[in-house]
This record gives C-alpha cells, structure tokens and sequence, in this order.
C-alpha cells in the first residue's frame, strides 16, 4: 500500500516557477562574478565513497549523511558539501595543474539536518576553492569575492563574520581531551551554550586554556573584540592569529564599513577542517547563514597531496527564498499563440520556428480544437498575439 506518493521526503521540496526563475537568475550573477575573476567550473558526483569525507582534518558524522552501498558493497554517500570532493579531484587529476588553481561548483548536497532548526537537507550551494597559495591576499580574494556576491544577489541588506579556526584548535591543544569531548565543547561554543559548556570545561580542570575557552563565546562584536581576546589567553602562536585577523578586520572595513562586519572568535564549523581565517554571511529576512567558508591548510595532504587553500560557499536556495519574498515576479508569459486549421499543421510549427528564431519571441503551438477555444487560453493566459495558420495566414 503506497503511502508517501503524493508527498516530498522530509527537509526536502519542490520548487515551483518564479522559484525555479529566481534561482536560475541568482546562479547566473555569481557564475558571472566567479568567470570574470579567472575561476573555473568544475562539478563532483553526487554519489561518493563514504571514505573521502572521513580525513584525518576534518569528518562528517554518519547520522548525518545519506548511505547506501554500490554493487560490489562498498560504502556510498550522497555528497554532503563540495569542498572534500574538489580536494579529492585536485589530488589527483589536477595534481599536475599550475597553481594557483581558481575553481567553482554549482551543485547540490545532501545531509540531514536537526527537524527543529528547519533547514533542508537538499540545498543547492555554489562556491569557490582558491588553491595552493597562502598568502594574505588570497584571503583578501576569497573575502572580497563573498562580499561582491553577497552585494549583487541581495534584495535587502546583507552582514558579514569574521573569526578564525585556528584560536580554537590552539586552546584545545592544551586540552586532554577525547575526539568526542572536542567534538562536544565546539558544538557547545558554536551554539553558545554557556551552562552546559562551563559544567564540561569544570570536569576537565582549571587551566588558563579552560578558562579562555569558556569566555570564547562570548568574544563576539567590533572592533573591541581584540583588545577582550589579548587577555584571554598569551600564546605567541594565537597573539599572531588575532593580529591578522584585526588587519583582516580593518581591510574588509574598507570595503563594507564595519556597521555590517562582526568579529565572532566563537564561531566554529561542523566541518572541522578549516584552519584560519573563516567567514559568515548573512542575509536580512534569513534566519541563518547563507555563506560559510575560510581557509583549509591541512585538507589536501588528507588526500596525498600538500598544499593550502581557502573558499566558500553560498546557499542558492536560501538567496532565491529572499529574493522571492523581497521582490515577487511572475512567469514571463509567451509573446505569439499559433493556431493551425486541420492540414496546417507543419505551416504552423515552421512558422513558431521562424519567429523564436528571427524576433526570439516566445511562442506556443496551441493544442486546441478550435480558434474560439484559442482565444480564450490566449486571454487566460496573458498572450497578446494569435497567428492562425489557414489559407490565408491571418493573425489575430
């Protein structure tokens, strides 16, 4: 007995015509920003082996992963983001390319979200991954790319974060603690959970690394943000961090001013292979971010081969959700109706070939058995124009 025919999996949807419209407008203004600065389009499979999101860098939780096996048994998965597969990708076909390499994607990934937060588990995502250099300005590139983006496919107001990965990994360090409680006390910082972060940081002793991860929450604002975290904790290795990361701050200020620039040390990423410098952005009337991304200095020799990068991705889905609400449009409707008499049938289709071609006016064939039954469709649906072929060729 069939009882999910008529309804989409949970976290999924369709998505109609001004839906499918917007998103295909949105797509086309960041793959013009990604072309014109010398990226590259590439795309992955949307199956892969379970193994290449399970590095030594970073990892997804199989409770949240798509799974099934190929015909020889192995483990499958329905890619859940882009990064991991075009680190793969470059390892080995482009091991050889010059660099550094400009890449970009378009495509969907698949994961499992928590019902509660309501977000889809099939998400379009277009992105950049600037590879093998580590330079100060390919951040400045991937930051200011994100920025251009966010600018052209807006309708409102957008904002963005900046922290950095590596203050996190560096107190954590300090820290004798299993891959589960890192895993616990990151969730527990990104989502800023003071209570059940303090009782867990207390079991674990009283160090000046526990006490600065306990306050690393709440180092969220301006530009005073620098001056909170200089006496968090002294290290000469997070010392060097935050001073980039103010620089960072003061040229990004540049381009956007600092009323929409917030530094957040607290901010983390369930993909827990960034390295530096990571970003958020987000868009007024979405209730979460609509872009991620940072540096990843590590993830490549997971796969064999020993180079940095950085890059983000953007939620297409979530843009055309604000575009649509922000500015409602409609389906153009077609320009032309041709109507055929009975034997004038392939007239007809030659002369709808004709018009697309020469005046690329958007024309139907009608499919109906009479012209008053035309006229009435024609009207329904907003066409302005009724060619009728006959002996005579009359247009209405």
């Amino acid at each position: 007995m069939r009882k999910y025919d008529l309804i989409t999996p949970e976290g999924t949807k369709d998505f109609l015509f001004e839906e499918c419209l917007v998103k295909r407008e949105t797509e086309k203004k960041i793959h013009d920003i990604f072309r014109t600065k010398g990226y590259s389009e590439l795309t992955t499979p949307a199956l892969e082996f379970y193994d290449v999101f399970q590095t030594e860098s970073g990892h997804y939780q199989q409770e949240r992963l798509y799974k099934l096996t190929d015909s020889k048994g192995r483990l499958l998965v329905m890619r859940p983001e882009s990064t991991m597969p075009i680190a793969r990708v470059v390892a080995t076909r482009l091991k050889d390319a010059s660099l550094p390499l400009r890449l970009f994607y378009n495509q969907s990934v698949y994961r499992f979200e928590s019902a509660l937060k309501g977000r889809s588990n099939e998400i379009v995502q277009a992105g950049i991954e600037l590879i093998g250099s580590s330079s100060h300005m390919a951040d400045l590139e991937m930051v200011s790319t994100a920025i251009e983006v966010l600018e052209s496919c807006s309708e409102t107001s957008f904002s963005l974060e900046i922290g950095d990965a590596g203050i996190f990994k560096e107190l954590m360090r300090e820290l004798n603690a299993t891959e589960v409680e890192r895993e616990d006390i990151r969730y527990l910082i990104e989502t800023k959970n003071y209570p059940a972060l303090n009782d867990m940081l207390d079991a674990m002793g009283d160090t000046p690394a526990i006490a600065a991860l306990k306050k690393l929450p709440a180092m969220f604002g301006g530009e005073e943000v620098f001056e909170k975290a200089a006496g968090l904790y002294s290290n000469e290795r997070i010392k060097v961090m935050l001073d980039d990361l103010r620089q960072l701050y003061g040229e990004i200020s540049q381009l956007m001013g600092k009323g929409r620039l917030t530094v957040d040390l607290g901010m983390l990423n369930n993909a827990d292979y960034y390295t530096g410098v990571i970003i958020k952005g987000y868009l007024e009337g979405y209730g979460d971010e609509v872009l991620t991304g940072g540096r990843y200095n590590k993830l490549l020799s997971d796969y064999g081969y020993d180079i940095p990068a950085t890059g983000f991705g953007i939620n297409i889905d979530a843009i055309a959700t604000v575009a649509v609400k922000k500015n409602p449009r409609s389906v153009k409707p077609a320009d032309v109706l041709v109507y055929a008499e009975p034997g004038f049938e392939m007239q007809a289709i030659a002369l709808a070939k004709k018009l697309r071609t020469e005046t690329g006016a958007v024309t139907e064939l009608s499919l109906l058995d009479s012209i008053d039954a035309a006229r009435e469709y024609a009207l329904n649906k907003k066409i302005g124009r009724i060619v009728v072929i006959d002996s005579d060729d009359t247009e209405v």
